[in-house]
């Protein structure tokens, strides 16, 4: 049998890194391994669980415990859609719907996430990576296509990063058009999402100095498995809107106009 596929944090920064990777001093690593609980993930990973049963176990790990309002809303047969949510959490949310979602279709979805959740090998089968620091895979269009004209219903998160603190209130930064492009060209109705929740007040400071200072680098990204951390013991509620008939988005607005109502429509639910 394969043994489990733990992860090891030296070894992944320093080969993303590549010759600049010398000069990270060991003990660097090292406070990186206790900040992001790499003993309390592995723990975890050990188990060798994989796709929906690895998101499932991920949420009774961490006794996470949900209410799912609108159930009734995920389409029974018929073409598969395009799930959208917002993304209060950046860890726990993505997760959990690919417990619920992927558990209705057994297993039939896609998410479009940060490449570096390619690493956790029992969820890379349910990914296609997008690399957020450095050049994208050359074959990611073809990737991205082929998911979008298979039988696997996608999950998308349009921010592209978690929420943060706007005009004093948890929200997604502006969502981006892709999704709305990608479920009219393959006739994908669109299922609206409303993930509540929030992270520590710390995340969202660092966030916002982010900004100020004008950094390249996603900081406040190093923070969510702390995060996904803090939510031991949680309750969150999941609203799942009424699908979103793909002809909906027709020439009366841009696909950027229609990604910013779709926006609005789920912080409505």
């Amino acid at each position: 049998m394969k043994p489990p596929y733990t992860i090891d944090i030296d070894s992944i920064l320093r080969s993303r890194m590549g010759s600049k990777a010398r000069w990270i001093p060991r003990f660097v690593t090292r406070w990186l391994e206790r900040f992001i609980h790499q003993d309390f993930i592995n723990n975890y990973l050990k188990e060798g669980r994989v796709g929906v049963d690895f998101c499932e176990g991920v949420i009774e790990y961490l006794g996470v415990t949900l209410d799912v309002v609108g159930r009734e809303n995920l389409p029974q047969g018929g073409s598969p859609a395009t799930f959208v949510s917002n993304h209060p959490l950046g860890a726990i949310d993505g997760v959990t719907l690919g417990a619920i979602i992927g558990r209705a279709y057994d297993g039939r979805i896609k998410y479009l996430v940060n490449d570096f959740l390619m690493y956790l090998e029992g969820l890379a089968p349910l990914c296609i990576g997008i690399n957020k620091i450095g050049g994208q895979s050359r074959n990611l269009p073809q990737q991205i296509n082929e998911a979008f004209h298979s039988d696997n219903h996608m999950i998308m998160f349009p921010a592209g990063l978690c929420s943060r603190l706007i005009d004093g209130q948890v929200h997604d930064i502006p969502w981006g058009k892709a999704f709305i492009n990608r479920s009219v060209q393959t006739h994908r109705d669109i299922i609206p999402v409303h993930f509540i929740g929030e992270n520590s007040p710390r995340f969202y400071r660092i966030a916002m100095w982010c900004k100020r200072l004008g950094l390249k680098f996603n900081l406040a990204m190093l923070f969510l498995p702390d995060e996904m951390y803090r939510s031991r013991g949680r309750h969150y509620t999941v609203r799942i809107g009424k699908p979103i008939p793909y002809q909906t988005f027709d020439n009366s607005r841009t696909p950027q106009q229609w990604a910013q109502w779709v926006e609005d429509e789920v912080y409505k639910i």
